[in-house]
């Protein structure tokens, strides 16, 4: 479940609703290419955007989609009381883990943190992934405080940002201070080839999410995440998300609107430029 290449696709959203044919051929068509686990309602996958019901409905598409590739849901969102009514809807549909943030509106104290997954884990019967991204919950995990929430029941892993050039020196001091039984997942496609040479057991993919034979290539050869740097550089630019939806419609795996608003889909010169780039990568 937390090891090898764990793919995170887009969920497409139109004005109607989530586009459920396209999205159960978004996660089928991973499930075929032997992805080691899917990523439903990550970030690209758009889970803050979407009601509860729009997310079980998400959750229950996924797993059937993914046939016996596990997937794992995520459940995060501002009160408590949410995230464990998502976490018991991800149980229903049939998640084989559930991935958390501590999303936030009010700014959140370590201790507020460590209850949420305190809570949270009690009430689980599947495995958790501590979501730490604080770009977009701008809240900073400590090691101190990963290691806390790591030795709570039914934590499996720990999705970290991209670590910097002493990526092993960063994984080593982090893996200190967990059990040996939590894995540690590397996010930030970019620097994903840096974090897993530095020992990362998983890397939670966005790239993976569309292209995840790219993303295997990757892990063969971390090489060959430099050939992509085209690719990053228009995740820098545009944010992942954009760049991943305007690469689905161009490929005719969705249709033109797949961003809940108010995201706006790429146009004009930038779209051309996700279009040209694809082509001059082979994607």
């Amino acid at each position: 479940m937390f090891t090898g290449l764990s793919a995170f696709p887009l969920t497409p959203v139109t004005g109607s609703g989530i586009d459920t044919t396209a999205y159960a051929r978004l996660v089928s068509r991973l499930a075929e290419a032997g992805v080691d686990s899917i990523g439903a309602l990550g970030s690209t996958g758009s889970y803050a955007y979407l009601t509860r019901e729009q997310r079980a409905e998400a959750a229950k598409i996924a797993v059937d989609a993914a046939a016996d590739t596990p997937v794992m849901v995520g459940i995060g969102a501002t009160a408590t009381s949410q995230v464990l009514a998502l976490a018991e809807d991800a149980q229903n549909a049939g998640a084989a883990a559930v991935l958390l943030a501590p999303v936030s509106y009010q700014p959140l104290t370590d201790d507020e943190v460590f209850g949420l997954y305190e809570d949270v884990t009690r009430e689980l019967s599947v495995p958790l992934c501590v979501y730490d991204n604080p770009r977009t919950t701008h809240f900073q995990f400590s090691d101190e405080l990963h290691g806390r929430i790591a030795a709570l029941p039914n934590v499996g892993s720990i999705k970290i940002p991209g670590v910097p050039d002493d990526a092993k020196a960063r994984v080593d001091a982090l893996r200190a201070r967990i059990p040996d039984t939590v894995r540690i997942g590397v996010s930030g496609d970019a620097v994903a080839a840096t974090g897993l040479a530095a020992g990362c057991d998983v890397w939670y993919s966005v790239l993976g999410g569309l292209f995840p034979d790219t993303a295997r290539a990757v892990i063969r050869d971390p090489g060959e995440s430099e050939r992509l740097r085209p690719l990053w550089d228009l995740f820098a630019r545009h944010g992942s998300i954009r760049v991943v939806a305007a690469a689905a419609t161009h490929l005719g795996l969705t249709g033109e609107r797949v961003l809940p608003r108010p995201l706006l889909e790429l146009d004009g010169a930038a779209r051309r430029e996700v279009i040209d780039t694809l082509r001059e990568l082979n994607l």
